[in-house]
């Protein structure tokens, strides 16, 4: 029986930057990802959409945050699982837990739950012709842009995807029209300031009524929900943000602690199971701010594992630098 230091459940950015930080620490790291790739939701869903809360960087395109994520986890090769999801936590001992998933059982000294929002599936609009014309030219995600370069496109939500794929489309496609239910936009401050000074045609208060085509998307009836007056837009693609249902899967019949859809955890994130920490945006602090930001996956990620070594080594310095520590690569 082979036993981890660490095993971390997600490969996500916020399971990356941990599996690295335990590296740093000196712990045998093991990850385990139900996908068949690491990058988690930013490799699924925004492959190609910009982020920008990673320090050092303006804004990265997500699939290359996933890359360079994944090279700097493999710098201390780390063990990774694809395509095996977790299905049940065992508490052997004192000091050794038992992950059991679809393939196997692992064995680990410390645990650290890192599987971003869970298994996730877009809120779908339930309008004419929306599911006929599913990836025919509406898409609830974008893997590839290029399938857009030149293309008329409209856009319907107010958060944050909906607002960085207009401005990551402004100059990429023939047209872009934003539409949103309401006036006021769910998006970071910086971005509505450069949504005001773009091209893009943004409509608040209109909203879908209809999609026509053929074999792919031709046109968009949207209508204004004040007045009912609709307008008929000629279009080459649909792209509907409302947002994911999240599901924890397994993980919410572990016994642990949660509210509505997210762990509880303590200042160190320790779950209420011992040596079990989470990290990233399932967690919650009691009492704290809730960000689901990666930056604050990262810091979670950080300390989740500081308290793990810890445990692991009691005599071990709660903070190690890496400008001091230095790294053989």
């Amino acid at each position: 029986m082979e036993i981890y230091d660490v095993t971390i459940i997600g490969a996500g950015p916020t399971g990356l930057f941990g599996a690295f930080y335990a590296g740093l620490r000196g712990l045998k790291v093991k990850i385990i990802e139900s996908l068949p790739e690491v990058g988690g939701q930013v490799s699924v869903l925004y492959p190609e959409k910009y982020i920008y809360d990673i320090a050092g960087f303006q804004k990265i395109i997500g699939k290359d945050l996933s890359k360079e994520l994944y090279k700097q986890a493999m710098v201390f090769k780390p063990k990774i699982c694809l395509n095996e999801t977790a299905q049940n936590l065992n508490v052997l001992n004192d000091e050794l837990l038992e992950i059991e998933t679809d393939k196997g059982k692992h064995h680990s000294k410390t645990l650290i739950i890192s599987a971003g929002i869970g298994a996730f599936t877009p809120n779908k609009i339930n309008k004419p012709g929306v599911s006929e014309f599913e990836d025919k030219g509406v898409y609830y995600s974008v893997a590839n842009r290029s399938i857009l370069k030149g293309k008329s496109v409209l856009i319907v939500g107010g958060g944050d995807s909906a607002v960085d794929w207009a401005l990551n489309l402004n100059d990429y496609c023939k047209s872009v029209t934003l539409i949103h239910r309401r006036e006021g936009f769910r998006a970071l401050e910086s971005s509505l300031d450069e949504l005001k000074h773009s091209n893009v045609e943004v409509k608040t208060f209109y909203e879908l009524k209809e999609v026509k085509g053929t074999d792919i998307v031709k046109s968009a009836t949207i209508y204004d929900n004040k007045t009912s007056e609709e307008t008929k837009l000629n279009i080459d693609a649909l792209l509907i943000f409302f947002g994911h249902k999240a599901d924890l899967g397994p993980i919410k019949n572990w016994n642990l602690d949660i509210d509505k859809r997210n762990i509880i955890v303590d200042v160190n994130m320790q779950t209420s199971i011992p040596r079990v920490f989470a990290a990233g945006d399932l967690v919650s602090q009691e009492g704290g701010l809730k960000l689901n930001l990666i930056a604050v996956g990262f810091a979670q990620a950080a300390i989740a594992v500081a308290a793990a070594k810890k445990l692991i080594d009691p005599n071990s310095a709660t903070f190690e630098h890496s400008s001091e520590k230095g790294l053989n690569i």
